[in-house]
């Protein structure tokens, strides 16, 4: 039987946390076993062409994100023909009634299973006393056995590139920093170097993955402002309460919302949304703040050196800070 299961990113504290986190750890894990548990994938005669095709293309990136000073990882460098496919199930928990803001997330964790999230069908999670769940699958993340499956290799190129960019960009190398932080930077970095690339390798792309930047950042301003407005209520309200005004409230914040419905589709609204908010601040959180220092530094490989910098042990605050004084330097230098 090839089946991996695997747990890693935890954070629980003290007994109570542990126990809960067994309890759902163990109800997950037994909903997908069967389906997880797959022989080893043979790819069709039809998508042997389409993997080759996306091989070389992983290859024209990674060496493209190593001219902007992106190390390169074992991650996507190989695909399905070579290697068993793995994909992750993460989850996200949140005290209810509480968003990590300055904190990390109460509880993270992730599972893996050797074969493609297409083959796995999660038919819900179900509702934990006190706590907010969110959760999401993928076939590809920052680990050398993260291979490029046919799945990936039929998504819009745009994500591709992103996507390795991405994942490149958490190699140690290049960041190093707490995953609430690292993946702060990463993610507009991951953005803005796939217009850089496009915009050097094809026009047409080009224009695509400059309106979803600014997508990208709308988003960003729209869920830094529904945070700030959702703080205040999840204090005053009962949780029940709380959730369904906020959840009222989305449509205030239109350019999120879209990617909050479409992202949860098949979960429960309430269910994830302390979750999901504390989930997506964390990607989302500099997203616009970076891009922004992106047109203020005299190019991309410079900015990307900069935030290199970033200590080792920073927190959110450490952060705000850093790139209050990048945005000022780079002000001083453009006068």
């Amino acid at each position: 039987m090839n089946c991996l299961v695997a747990v890693k990113s935890i954070r629980f504290r003290g007994r109570r946390w542990f126990k809960l986190w067994m309890r759902s750890a163990v109800a997950i894990a037994a909903g997908v076993f069967v389906s997880a548990c797959a022989r080893l994938v043979t790819v069709r005669t039809e998508d042997t062409v389409q993997l080759t095709n996306t091989a070389t293309l992983i290859e024209e990136v990674k060496s493209f994100g190593k001219s902007l000073g992106i190390e390169p990882t074992p991650a996507l460098s190989r695909t399905m023909q070579d290697s068993q496919p793995l994909s992750m199930l993460w989850l996200w928990m949140q005290r209810a009634g509480t968003v990590a803001l300055d904190v990390p997330i109460d509880i993270r964790l992730a599972i893996g299973f050797s074969t493609e999230k297409e083959r796995l069908k999660i038919e819900q999670v179900y509702r934990v006393e006190g706590y907010s769940v969110y959760y999401r699958q993928g076939n590809e993340f920052s680990d050398s056995r993260s291979v490029a499956t046919v799945g990936f290799a039929a998504e819009p190129l745009l994500r591709q590139v992103m996507v390795v960019l991405h994942e490149d960009l958490h190699g140690d190398a290049n960041f190093a920093l707490p995953w609430e932080i690292e993946e702060g930077i990463v993610t507009p970095l991951g953005y803005l170097a796939a217009v850089a690339f496009f915009q050097q390798k094809n026009e047409s792309v080009w224009n695509n993955a400059v309106v979803a930047l600014k997508e990208e950042r709308q988003i960003s301003r729209e869920l830094n402002a529904l945070v700030v407005d959702a703080l205040p209520i999840l204090k005053t309200l009962p949780p029940d309460a709380a959730k369904e005004k906020i959840l009222q409230q989305l449509p205030g914040y239109p350019n999120y919302q879209r990617q909050f419905e479409r992202q949860i589709r098949g979960q429960h609204p309430p269910t994830v949304l302390e979750a999901k908010l504390s989930h997506d601040l964390v990607y989302y959180r500099y997203f616009d703040r970076i891009a922004a220092l992106a047109e203020q530094a005299p190019n991309l490989k410079t900015l990307i050196a900069d935030l290199k910098r970033l200590p080792a042990a920073a927190t959110p605050k450490i952060t705000e800070e850093f790139l209050h004084d990048l945005g000022s330097r780079y002000t001083i230098a453009a006068n």
